[in-house]
């Protein structure tokens, strides 16, 4: 309540100043608020807590107690001061993927992912009476938005959950409501089309500041059709790593099904509570670049279909990244075919170091492109995912001294002769061939 205390504190003092004859800048006042109808997270936590007594706020909702574990208690009773200062609507530009919900350090728990936030529910295509707190009032647009169908509350929001358009947008609503919490601007909406768990993300834009509030509101909505096409793709395939290199590496997995067709997957990287997507693609195969090397990975996927219902993820897969280093681009390889019979040959590779300083753990990668297929291989362990080719060192000859020469040979299925191979790289350089 200490907020409360000095904001009321300064309502009086800037009364006694002004009373006094003395001059108080304009800026001391600065914007508040909060979505209470449909209530927003830092709202709903800061009344569960509230509801304990005590004089303190000790949430009981796991959700609510989640944020807490991140951000303390001073968001719960700052819940109407989500704010960025110098927003001035670049909020797509400015706000990540994953921050939405909260765009400040201060507020990044009530970014997490959870099925727990308390809800609010509605019912869809009717009309009702939004209630915003006026904690400090002034002039500007706010901008509701509502997440796609197939939705995934458990992942932090991005912007790619939300519809494309706000679905109600109103400029200096009154304020002519009163709330437990205070005074509240009100403004008539009509409610989407949509059905079951949602989030209604509001932006209030000021227009004589470039201050914004952002508002997460857990809502659940009943009565809809859902728009159409509500049925989710199933989950995708354990991706596959494959040619893996300093700074890339190839995935494939199993397609998923849907009831009017898969669109396209998403890949993700788990990075605790902010994944971060590397690649979106319309097929279960996806070569991801820019990686980071010498560094482990745990991959998922998600399918999505036409009508913007997403997947729950595929199981996640690791891979590491080989060792980048001088090998990359001072490097000469030698493909040579040692026999061939029907349908088949034999072929051993060297790799020669033309640099200055030692590698330390190779990856050779190179492109097929004539239906052949690796069968069997000795000195190396060789991976392919259709054209694809990666050859990794063993145990004994990960290190190439500069000017010496590792060797290693395989065995290959088709014919060796109808597209000689390409695109020599190791870890990640091109190479030159001899």
């Amino acid at each position: 309540m200490r907020t409360r205390r000095n904001g009321a504190l300064l309502a009086g003092l800037v009364g006694v100043l002004a009373a006094g004859g003395i001059l108080v800048p304009q800026q001391v006042a600065q914007a508040h608020g909060g979505m209470t109808f449909p209530a927003t997270r830092t709202y709903t936590c800061y009344l569960d807590g509230k509801a304990g007594g005590g004089g303190d706020l000790n949430p009981t909702n796991e959700a609510c107690k989640a944020a807490v574990a991140v951000s303390g208690k001073q968001p719960l009773w700052d819940w109407f001061g989500n704010l960025i200062s110098l927003a001035g609507g670049r909020h797509r530009e400015i706000i990540p993927d994953g921050k939405l919900c909260g765009p400040t350090t201060k507020y990044d728990g009530y970014n997490l992912g959870h099925t727990a936030w308390p809800t609010t529910s509605l019912r869809a295509n009717s009309q009702v009476t939004f209630r915003y707190n006026a904690w400090a009032p002034h002039p500007g647009t706010w901008s509701q938005y509502v997440t796609r169908d197939g939705y995934n509350p458990s992942q932090p929001l991005k912007w790619s959950d939300l519809e494309s358009v706000p679905f109600n947008e109103v400029t200096n609503p009154p304020i002519n409501g009163s709330g437990p919490d205070g005074a509240e601007y009100t403004w008539p909406v009509t409610l989407p089309n949509k059905t079951g768990r949602h989030v209604i993300y509001s932006i209030w834009q000021r227009s004589d500041s470039p201050e914004a509030f952002y508002n997460c509101s857990d809502v659940v909505f009943s009565g809809g059709t859902g728009g159409g096409d509500t049925t989710a793709p199933s989950a995708p395939g354990t991706p596959t790593a494959s040619g893996v290199t300093a700074s890339s590496a190839n995935l494939s997995w199993a397609a998923s099904t849907d009831n009017t067709g898969v669109s396209g997957y998403d890949v993700y990287r788990e990075n605790g509570a902010n994944d971060t997507l590397l690649a979106s693609v319309t097929t279960n195969a996806a070569t991801l670049s820019n990686l980071t090397a010498s560094t482990a990975y745990q991959v998922y996927v998600v399918a999505k279909d036409a009508a913007g219902n997403r997947s729950a993820a595929s199981t996640a897969a690791g891979f590491t990244t080989s060792q980048g280093g001088s090998g990359g681009g001072a490097c000469r390889v030698a493909h040579t075919i040692t026999s061939s019979w029907s349908g088949g040959y034999g072929a051993t590779v060297k790799i020669t170091n033309t640099g200055t300083s030692a590698v330390s753990g190779w990856t050779l990668g190179w492109t097929y492109g004539g239906g052949q297929q690796v069968t069997s291989a000795w000195n190396a362990t060789v991976t392919q995912s259709g054209t694809q080719v990666s050859a990794r060192n063993v145990a004994w000859n990960g290190s190439i001294a500069p000017s010496a020469t590792v060797e290693f040979g395989f065995n290959g299925s088709g014919q060796q002769g109808a597209s000689a191979p390409s695109g020599f790289t190791l870890n990640g350089s091109a190479c030159a061939v001899s």
